[in-house]
């Protein structure tokens, strides 16, 4: 509970103690009838006018005609004034001066002034007149009302006691349309009249009556002054400072309003946050989406940077500009290029023949610890090329193939190309493969395109070109390692099987040349072709691979006895050279009808291999 120190009502919050001062005890903006002296108190007005007005102090003496002559004065303003009787006292008129810290403001403010009832001597009676008065802001009202007090405060000790000895006396008004509480019929009137003044207005602007802050400014008194507009309200300052004031009081009052009533504002802003660490992190990932698909398109050549013969016409480029090789030679290579990629047949460059041929003397000659070779038909060698150098194994690889093929005569009839295809025209048709039918997710995987680019092919390519040639394959997967130390043991058993298959059950003889078609191994970043099987008298397995990554000058070293025995080593695998995670074997094994075709065309839909173990 709060006790005025001026009249002693006693008031529950700050707030209503603060506008309580505001409204009782400022005071007024006094103006002067006999010349143009304003913004000056009650007090200061009757000592002007008794100090500068000599001649007209009979008529200021007078009690009833100041007080209409200061309500005919003061009439100009917003408010208006109820005049009242006060008669003037030595003590009121010349001992009091003007307040050092009183300001002048812009903004009208309705305030009812008290004298003390007549106590002891010296003292004054009557009622207080209501006047107006304007303080810059709230806290400057509230300092000017703590000034003022002490002047005062002798004059109203009387009525204070009073007040707190019998405050049930004191007959209170309180405002119909707010929460003030007045202590004079004339104080409520004129708060009454400003409601309903506000209501009136042209602009339909809302303003607190008890709050100075938001009052109207008195258009007589800003007339001949420079106004400055409230930018939140409809309030006009005659200062920059007293605006700059009334706008922090909008800012603080909203920094309240925000932190008392929303209390899920710290919520709301957690979400918030939440929501764009959310969407940071959604945009990283896909960033880094992006860029691994990017080198994905990269390492599988799928990012059109050219395919085959771009490869090929670049790397000659260079050749030139370092100077190992001729402009005439360029342009000489890239015409018989550019004629046998037309043609659709390899240039042969990279093809060594007689490779099965060569090592099947060997075996026949020297190597005797070996118990049994089992040798593939003729298959030619085809090593990469700079116009495939990095990605074209796969390719190379089918040419080995079908090469061998071409040599049996249950598959050289479905051949569609009698000669063994360039790159570009392998390309071309898995490409007519996929649009038959066959493999869709493979063709899909690749943009139903092949042609023009540095894509990778795998065993799935390989199934689909020779199924789409009327040749029945299959896909083994040996998905997993089979022996110790990451080993397949059982990809060395199977391929074993594969060679032995068609004999019979009488012991082999020690180097057996079969009719089978080589056999197509993939794993991880790499495939190469298995042309033969040697068994050691321990027992152990050997592959006898042809790798695309191998040059043809290396190649050509097997056909020469004198460089044929540390050739054989590079061809030569066994158990422990084959360590991947996982291997892949596409064999061929007869001839399809046009009905088994279609039926395989269908399967290819959901292409399964066989799962070894």
């Amino acid at each position: 509970m709060l006790t005025c120190e001026i009249c002693g009502e006693d008031i529950m919050l700050e707030e209503d103690m603060r506008t309580h001062l505001l409204l009782s005890h400022l005071e007024n903006d006094m103006h002067c009838p006999l010349c143009p002296l304003s913004g000056v108190s009650y007090d200061e007005l009757c000592f002007h006018i008794s100090s500068a007005h000599p001649e007209k102090q009979r008529g200021a003496q007078d009690p009833d005609r100041f007080s209409s002559t200061l309500g005919c004065c003061s009439a100009g303003t917003d408010t208006g004034v109820t005049g009242s009787k006060k008669p003037q006292t030595p003590q009121s008129s010349a001992g009091e001066a003007a307040p050092t810290g009183a300001s002048r403001v812009t903004r009208d403010l309705v305030r009812p002034k008290y004298n003390s009832t007549p106590d002891s001597e010296g003292s004054s009676t009557g009622e207080a007149a209501s006047v107006t008065r304007s303080p810059k802001t709230r806290q400057e009202a509230v300092r000017h009302c703590d000034e003022d007090k002490d002047g005062v405060k002798s004059e109203h000790r009387g009525a204070k006691q009073k007040r707190l000895s019998s405050p049930g006396k004191e007959k209170l008004f309180p405002c119909p349309m707010c929460a003030l509480v007045c202590s004079s019929c004339f104080i409520l009137q004129e708060h009454v009249e400003l409601h309903l003044q506000e209501q009136r207005s042209a602009e339909g602007s809302t303003l607190e009556a008890c709050s100075p802050a938001m009052a109207s400014p008195s258009a007589s008194r800003l007339s001949g002054e420079e106004r400055f507009e409230c930018p939140m309200c409809a309030v006009v300052c005659s200062d920059s400072f007293c605006l700059q004031e009334h706008v922090e009081l909008h800012l603080d009052h909203g920094a309240a309003v925000n932190s008392a009533g929303s209390p899920g504002s710290d919520l709301k802003l957690a979400r918030q946050l939440q929501q764009e660490e959310e969407q940071r992190r959604r945009l990283e990932e896909a960033q880094q989406e992006r860029q691994e698909f990017k080198k994905l398109q990269r390492q599988f050549g799928l990012d059109g940077s050219g395919g085959y013969s771009r490869q090929m016409e670049r790397t000659m480029e260079r050749a030139v500009s370092r100077g190992l090789m001729a402009p005439a030679e360029f342009h000489c290579k890239r015409a018989e290029m550019m004629e046998s990629l037309a043609l659709g047949v390899d240039d042969g460059r990279t093809r060594t023949q007689g490779v099965v041929r060569a090592l099947y003397e060997y075996y026949q000659t020297e190597c005797k610890n070996s118990v049994h070779v089992w040798l593939s038909a003729d298959t030619d060698h085809y090593c990469s090329s700079a116009g495939d150098k990095g990605w074209g194994c796969g390719y190379r690889n089918i040419q080995m193939l079908l090469s061998s093929l071409h040599t049996i005569d249950a598959y050289a009839p479905l051949l569609k190309e009698k000669e063994v295809p360039s790159i570009p025209r392998v390309q071309s048709m898995i490409e007519e493969a996929w649009k038959a039918g066959l493999d869709p997710h493979g063709a899909s995987h690749f943009n139903q395109r092949l042609q023009g680019t540095q894509a990778w092919i795998g065993a799935t390519e390989i199934y689909t070109l020779l199924t789409f040639q009327g040749i029945s394959a299959r896909i083994i997967d040996f998905h997993k390692p089979t022996g110790p130390g990451d080993t397949h043991p059982r990809l060395f058993e199977w391929v074993k099987q594969y060679f032995q298959s068609g004999r019979s059950g009488r012991l082999p003889p020690r180097l057996i040349r079969t009719s089978l078609p080589p056999l197509y191994l993939q794993h991880q970043g790499h495939s190469r072709s298995i042309v033969g099987l040697e068994q050691k008298k321990n027992g152990s397995l050997c592959l006898l691979l042809l790798d695309p990554g191998t040059s043809a000058s290396d190649t050509r070293k097997l056909l020469s006895r004198d460089t044929v025995s540390p050739a054989v080593r590079h061809v030569r695998k066994f158990s422990g050279s084959l360590k991947h995670k996982q291997y892949q074997v596409v064999a061929v094994h007869g001839v399809m009808s046009a009905e088994e075709k279609q039926i395989s065309i269908l399967n290819s839909r959901t292409l399964c291999a066989e799962r070894i173990p």
